[in-house]
């Protein structure tokens, strides 16, 4: 067996742990300024989307939603905490960031590094088109 087949042979799949750590380690790899400005953002990994949000998203295979920004974001005040608000929240769905890196060449640690970085544009407000054309102009 090669060493590049003998590598992979006896490795998992990343868990959900493992994805919380690579999202955390992408997101101490931002700007501080960035950072300090999305507050106290949790950060959580599920395999998949909750059927509640899916439907309310419109989203029929649980494998078409990646991430999700849950919360207020700065562009509708969520800067201030409120009595009873709950934390912004950006979710990462493990299961099919693996089927979208499966699919394509980059490195997962790159895939989740997008996912958490376009959530945490719309906690500033941006749409999926304004990140579109941001990410055009940049390439």
């Amino acid at each position: 067996m090669k060493d590049a087949a003998r590598s992979w042979a006896e490795k998992t799949a990343p868990s959900v742990d493992d994805f919380a750590e690579i999202a955390e380690a992408a997101f101490n790899g931002l700007p501080e300024e960035f950072r300090e400005l999305c507050g106290d953002i949790q950060i959580t990994v599920s395999d998949f989307a909750e059927d509640d949000v899916l439907e309310s998203l419109d989203i029929e295979d649980p494998f078409g939603l990646l991430g999700l920004f849950e919360g207020v974001g700065l562009a509708h005040g969520g800067a201030n905490s409120f009595t009873g608000q709950m934390p912004n929240r950006v979710w990462l769905y493990r299961r099919p960031i693996l089927d979208y890196w499966a699919e394509h060449d980059d490195t997962l640690a790159e895939v989740i590094a997008h996912v958490l970085i376009h959530e945490i544009g719309h906690h500033f407000g941006l749409s999926d088109e304004d990140m579109e054309a941001i990410e055009a102009s940049a390439d």
